[in-house]
Order: structure tokens, then sequence, then C-alpha cells
């Protein structure tokens, strides 16, 4: 029964490959091309029916060629991949951000399954693992030669299982081990916070199914909270990516108008752009976004729409450069394809394939870069002994807010740089109309009248 099912199997591929070939051959400009594409399998079906036959051991058909597949796809790009019915649904779940794993974007980079960023508060986060991270090994095994969804499959699991990561890492001698435990992956893409009474602070750790309207909500309520808003901080750093239309949703919150990405594809179905609309809730304050080796994908999208059209500056350092755009399309009993189709454009026309993105600020990330400025290093007034207190009540209650926002700020040299920015993109402003003002008082003051005497 099995060996009938095998000859099936095998007769059903020769089957396709004489229907090619009569496809071919009843055109009547026959390219050279395609000879060679009726050549080519034709030897395949030859080495499978070899392989079939004579290998060592029994091998079921179906492993040859789902490992047919998969060689293929992994000739294209690190992007493209055969998912069977169980990575599709695993891909599925990502997007809608709860799954079991350790909390990592990964690609394969150069042939080597490498960290693209971490989610951050998740086991692998809270582990060490960073952007750049090579992994070498999982559970001692290598990871020589393994594709992307191989891998997920690997480092997914249940919750409160281990799994132990070789990295490689650039700033290290040797390699590094980290054993992880995985747990239940709820990811909460938007996060706000507010600093100095007027600047507001968005995080983005991911574009999943709810992004856009998470981020839409977090700017109301910015915007609520806060009666004069001096600006807002849009931080991207080690956003892995996710849904281009979220991509698309999180720009169109910032953007009254304006293009904000293009695709262009081989195929003609592909071309597509993607323009802002005014819904009169954007926020009109100034916007700077912060970006690092970490930022790609679908948040690369939104720091060149954002620079593009002249809305945000952007600091930090230079992105991942991922330009590309998958397709998925799913395939009998569950299995799927994803596929590139496709590279993306900022509105200037740039593709940020293997570039990324260059920040209009570079500004490196450094550890406690500011704590030599800690409080009781500095002598003030207020430290001296009998000195006059202050009038104000709630002198003490700033003092300590200011004290916990500059603690929190010492280790990101990056975010103060930031809102250092647009507390005195505000002082500039000020300034500026003051003079504008004595510029045009002068010239509206009439002239001493005089007499030549």
């Amino acid at each position: 029964m099995k060996q009938f099912r095998n000859n099936k199997i095998i007769s059903a591929i020769c089957l396709l490959t004489l229907l090619i070939f009569i496809g071919i051959y009843k055109n009547n400009h026959v390219s050279a091309l395609d000879r060679n594409i009726y050549k080519e399998i034709k030897v395949f079906n030859e080495i499978l029916n070899i392989v079939e036959k004579n290998y060592v051991e029994q091998v079921e058909p179906q492993t040859l060629i789902q490992g047919a597949i998969e060689g293929m796809m992994k000739s294209l790009d690190p992007h493209s991949t055969f998912m069977t019915a169980d990575m599709y649904q695993e891909l599925e779940v990502n997007t809608r951000g709860s799954f079991g794993g350790i909390g990592t974007e990964i690609t394969i980079l150069k042939d080597v399954l490498t960290v693209v960023a971490p989610i951050e508060d998740t086991p692998a986060f809270r582990a060490g693992i960073k952007a750049g991270d090579q992994i070498i090994k999982i559970d001692g095994k290598s990871t020589k030669d393994i594709n992307i969804m191989e891998a997920v499959k690997k480092l997914r699991g249940p919750k409160d299982t281990k799994v132990t990561l070789t990295i490689m890492r650039k700033s290290a001698a040797k390699p590094l081990e980290f054993i992880i435990n995985r747990a239940i992956i709820n990811i909460k893409s938007v996060k706000t916070k507010i600093y100095d009474d007027h600047i507001g602070y968005i995080r983005v750790a991911s574009f999943q199914e709810r992004t856009g309207d998470d981020l839409g909500k977090a700017v109301n309520d910015i915007q609520t909270k806060v009666k004069t808003l001096k600006g807002i901080v849009l931080d991207l750093r080690d956003n892995p990516g996710g849904l281009l239309t979220q991509a698309v949703d999180v720009s169109d919150a910032f953007l009254k108008s304006g293009l904000i990405v293009s695709i262009k594809g081989r195929a003609k179905n592909m071309h597509s752009e993607y323009s802002a609309k005014d819904d009169g809730y954007e926020p009109e304050c100034p916007i700077i976004v912060l970006v690092n080796e970490g930022t790609a994908s679908a948040s690369e999208i939104v720091s060149g729409a954002l620079q593009d059209n002249g809305r945000g500056i952007i600091l930090g350092t230079k992105t991942f450069g991922k330009g590309s755009v998958q397709t998925v399309i799913p395939l009998e009993e569950g299995a799927a394809l994803k596929l590139t189709t496709a590279k993306y454009y900022t509105p200037s026309g740039r593709s940020i394939q293997a570039e990324g993105i260059n920040p209009d600020i570079i500004i490196r990330q450094v550890k406690n870069a500011y704590e030599e400025e800690s409080p009781g290093s500095v002598l003030r007034e207020k430290d001296l002994e009998g000195h006059i207190k202050s009038t104000q009540k709630d002198d003490e209650e700033t003092e300590d807010l200011l004290k916990s926002e500059s603690d929190e700020l010492m280790s990101d040299n990056q975010l103060k740089s930031a809102i250092d920015i647009l507390k005195s993109w505000e002082v500039f402003k000020k300034v500026t109309s003051a003079q504008n003002d004595k510029r045009s008082a002068h010239r509206n003051t009439p002239a001493n009248s005089s007499s030549a005497i």
C-alpha cells in the first residue's frame, strides 16, 4: 500500500513534468529559458526516483519533496520560506501578539541566525539578548543552515520550559550562553509616558493587528492630558516591524497629507501607494523619532515617512535595512508560502533594502552616560546648611519628580537628547519670536526729523 502511494506521488510528478513539456512546446515561440526549465525538472524527477529507490534507508517521497521546496525557498532570500500548517498557525498567532516563547525577532543575516531585536518586557529582553546577537546553537545543536521557521519552532514552546542559546556577540571574546525560561508573550505594542509635564513619549514595540488603533488612542490620551504639548518622542528602537497596514496607520496618525510609502514588485498587481489623510486629530507639535540597528521593516516605513515629509527628526543610529514586502499565500491542507514579492520605497523614492535609514542626528546609546551628574555630586544652594528655604509649597514634590525623571534618563542618553532638543526647540521659538517682535517694533518707529543748520 505504501509503495503504491509512493509510486502515485512519483507518477504525479512525472505527469506534471509531461504537462509542462507539452505546454512549452505548444508555444511556437519557445525560449531557451523554457527548455532549460524543462531540463531541470527532468533532472529533479530523475534524482527523486534514484534517491527514493536506492538511498540506504527508506525515505518518504513527501519528505524529499518538502526538502526540495525548502531548499528552493532558501535560495531566494532570508525572508521567503515554505510553512507547514503548524508554522503557518504560529505566524498568525504572532501577529495577534500572544504566544509561548522567549520574545525576540530573528532573521537570517549572511547565512547566520541573527537577532533583529529582543521584544521588551520578555524573557529574552530580561536575559540580556541584544540586537545583532548571532544564535549559533539552540539547546546545544548548531543552527547552521537552519531556516527561520525551523528556528521559530525551536525557540517557541510552553510556558516555564527552558531553552539554551549560544550567542556570538561582537563585543564578546568568546560565545555567551543564555538559559531562558519561556513565557506567554503578551506584547503590548504601544506604551506612553509624559516627561516634564509638556513632552509626550510613545513607545511602539511592534506592529500587530491593533497597533494603529492603540497608537491613535495614545496620541489622543496625551493631547487630552497635556494642555500645552511641546513635543512628542516616538520610540521605534528595537522594533522588529510587523504588519504593513499598521505601519501606514501609525504614519497617518502624525501626517495630514503626503505619500507614506510606495510598494513596487515585478508583478503589476504588487504596485501600490499609501497616502496620509487629514483626520483633524494629528498633533502639530515637533516630533523626534528614536531609531537604532534593531529598528526594522514596518518601523523603517514610519521613520522614512516622517523624515521625508519633514514631519519628524530621526535621532539615534542607522536602522536595520529591511525594505522588502512578504506576501503570505495559503496552500492546500493548511500550509502556506511566505514569499518576497515587492520592495517598499519611502516618499522620496528611497529603497532602504540593505541600506537602512540614516538618522538626522546620530547619537549612539551609551550606558549611564550621565552618572557623573547624579544628585549629590553637584552642590547647590539648597544643599548648604542653614540655607533660606523656598517659599513654594510644592518645591519638595517637584524636586522628587524631577529626580525620578533624571534617574530614569541617566541610563538612556538617546531619549534624554530627544527631550533636551524638544525643550530647546521651545526656547528657540520664544527667542526668535522676541527678536522678530523687536525688529518689527524698530521698523514701525518713526525716524527723528532733523534740519540742516
